[in-house]
C-alpha cells in the first residue's frame, strides 16, 4: 500500500535510517548490510546537492532534518573500489583511443616500426592525460559529495526493511559502525 506526500508516493515498508560521520564507517556499514542479506536496491543515501536544491530549495539543511522527510532525494551507494574502477576505465579508455587512432594512421605500408611505436606513444600520451584529468574530476566529485554531507551533520543512510527482525538487524549494524540517530520509520521511498 502506498501513501502520497505533496510530491510523490511512499510505500508502507519500514526503513531504518542513520547518520554517519565518515565515509569509512558508512562503507563498513554498507558492506555488513550487504553481507547480512540486504539488497543493494534497499540501501540508499542522500541525493546530490543539485537534487536537494531542486526538491527542497537552497536553504541550509542538516542531516537530522532530512532523515525522516519523504521528499528528500536519494542516491545509490558507490564504493571506493567502484570509483577506482571508473577512474581506471576513464584514463585507460582515453589512452586506448588515442593510441588506436595514432596506430591506425601510421601503420600503413610506408611506415616504419619505430615511427609507428613513436606515434602510438605520442598519440596515447595526451589522451591518457585527458583521461587522468577526467578521472581525477570524477574522484573529486565523489569526495566532495561526502564532504558536503559531513559538513551538514553527517552522511545519511536509509535501509528498507521488511519485518521486525530486519529492522533490528539493520539498526544493530548501523550502530555497530558508529551510526547515530539510528531509528526506524514505518514507510520508505
Amino acid at each position: 500500500m502506498t501513501k502520497s506526500t505533496d510530491t510523490h508516493s511512499v510505500i508502507n515498508v519500514p526503513e531504518a535510517v542513520g547518520v554517519f560521520d565518515s565515509f569509512k564507517t558508512l562503507q563498513a556499514a554498507f558492506y555488513d548490510l550487504r553481507t547480512a542479506g540486504f539488497h543493494h536496491s534497499d540501501i540508499s543515501l542522500l541525493g546530490a546537492q543539485k537534487a536537494i536544491d531542486e526538491k527542497l530549495g537552497k536553504a541550509f539543511w542538516h542531516a537530522k532534518d532530512l532523515g525522516d522527510n519523504p521528499d528528500t532525494p536519494r542516491a545509490h551507494f558507490v564504493s571506493e573500489e567502484a570509483m577506482g574502477e571508473l577512474e581506471g576505465a576513464i584514463a585507460g579508455g582515453f589512452f586506448f583511443v588515442g593510441s588506436y587512432v595514432a596506430m591506425m594512421a601510421l601503420l600503413g605500408p610506408a611506415s616504419t616500426l619505430a615511427a609507428s611505436i613513436a606515434a602510438i606513444a605520442i598519440g596515447g600520451s595526451p589522451a591518457a592525460v585527458i583521461g587522468t584529468l577526467l578521472a581525477r574530476r570524477a574522484d573529486k566529485h565523489h569526495r566532495d559529495y561526502y564532504t558536503n554531507q559531513i559538513e551538514h551533520g553527517g552522511i545519511l543512510l536509509w535501509v528498507r526493511t521488511r519485518d521486525a527482525a530486519h529492522e533490528k538487524l539493520a539498526t544493530e549494524i548501523m550502530k555497530k559502525h558508529s551510526g547515530r540517530d539510528v531509528h526506524v520509520h514505518d514507510w520508505s521511498e
